[in-house]
């Protein structure tokens, strides 16, 4: 069995590595071709070219890329072709993968989509693209599953795999020793993106919030993950002149959830980790103002961050735009440090339902696509 897969970006590369295991645990000689990074190559995928071609963020990014991008599409597509693999699966990376996918599949060639673009938030009628592009969509979110079902597109909701490896239950005083945070006070961890822009908006609101935290509660300890030194420094600049008891750590967000008591977060993937780990929660989200005019006529969803999606229901506070503010954000956040039962029993029920074996779970649909199910 001859198996292409592309993947763009270091969470592709993740979910590809565990898609190809479970894959060669049902088929031993199975080969696997195609683009992706690591993880991936260390499973035996002997890429055509480098994955970091494909990461691109932000739409001039895109621009001046967009020449390489299209060529390295068309080019992969004729070999793809020539070399005839039973399935191709694109993970994520909807705007490269969706294309390659349907010529693919007008070629006669199966294909799969790993992970749903938020389809289902705005721009819905990418469904029709989609529908035409794949023979099956993978999701990781029940939520998603019902979307497609709606719209006739094949699809199975496989779960999430950081819900089978984050534990039920997480070790907060192990998680404290090892970070050498106090074990008797309260510690919020504050998580305000992992990108430039992302911290450049929400860095000094989050810390402006933490001040006005701490008058409201004496002796509560911070904790900040920093996603690369370049964040370090930029947050470092931010903390010049406030008073804070604040630790900043490179990297380890994982270790700070664990560790905390609550968490003043960005909306995003982080979201997900933070209910994976049971920590109560205040979401914020701020962007440029034309672009929050333009995305709230676009954006169907009632909600922002994924706990609300997946609870169905509004779970957790989310401060959008001039509604966050560090007062605001003080205030939902005081209460969770004492009792945020409410959201973490709700965040148990979400973990028990997408803890399904997510790689086993795909490679069985893949499987069972081609006839060997």
């Amino acid at each position: 069995m001859r198996v292409a897969l592309v993947a763009g970006e270091a969470s592709g590369d993740i979910l590809g590595a565990g898609l190809m295991q479970a894959l060669k645990a049902q088929y031993p000689q199975i080969e696997f071709i195609g683009v992706g990074g690591p993880l991936m190559q260390a499973e035996g995928l002997n890429p055509y070219f480098p994955m970091e071609r494909l990461s691109v963020m932000g739409l001039v990014e895109v621009l001046g890329r967009l020449p390489e991008l299209l060529a390295r599409r068309k080019r992969l597509l004729s070999t793809l072709i020539e070399a005839k693999p039973d399935v191709f699966i694109g993970i994520d990376a909807p705007d490269f993968n969706l294309g390659l996918e349907l010529k693919l599949r007008r070629a006669g060639i199966k294909t799969v989509h790993y992970v749903s673009p938020s389809v289902w938030a705005w721009r819905q009628k990418r469904v029709l693209k989609i529908r035409d592009a794949c023979d099956l969509m993978l999701c990781l979110f029940p939520f998603e599953a019902q979307f497609y079902d709606v719209h006739r597109v094949p699809v199975r909701f496989v779960g999430h795999p950081l819900a089978d490896t984050i534990p039920l239950a997480a070790d907060r005083g192990a998680a404290r020793e090892a970070l050498n945070l106090p074990q008797d006070s309260p510690v919020v961890a504050l998580l305000p993106g992992s990108r430039g822009g992302e911290v450049a908006r929400l860095g000094e609101l989050f810390l402006d919030a933490a001040v006005r935290l701490r008058a409201l509660r004496p002796g509560i300890r911070f904790v900040l993950p920093c996603s690369s030194p370049q964040r370090r420094v930029q947050l470092e600049q931010m903390l010049v002149g406030r008073d804070l008891p604040l630790t900043l750590l490179d990297g380890r967000s994982h270790e700070v959830l664990a560790a905390c008591d609550a968490v003043l977060i960005a909306s995003g993937t982080a979201t997900l980790e933070a209910l994976l780990y049971k920590r109560p929660m205040v979401v914020a989200y701020k962007v440029a103002p034309l672009t929050y005019r333009i995305l709230k006529r676009l954006v169907t969803s009632p909600y922002i961050s994924l706990p609300n999606l997946l609870a169905e229901r509004l779970l957790v506070p989310e401060m959008i735009q001039d509604a966050a503010t560090p007062e605001a954000l003080a205030q939902l956040l005081a209460p969770l440090l004492e009792d945020g039962e409410v959201q973490t029993e709700g965040f148990d029920l979400i973990h028990r339902a997408l803890r399904r074996d997510a790689s086993v779970q795909a490679a069985g649909a893949v499987l069972q696509l081609l006839g060997h199910g």
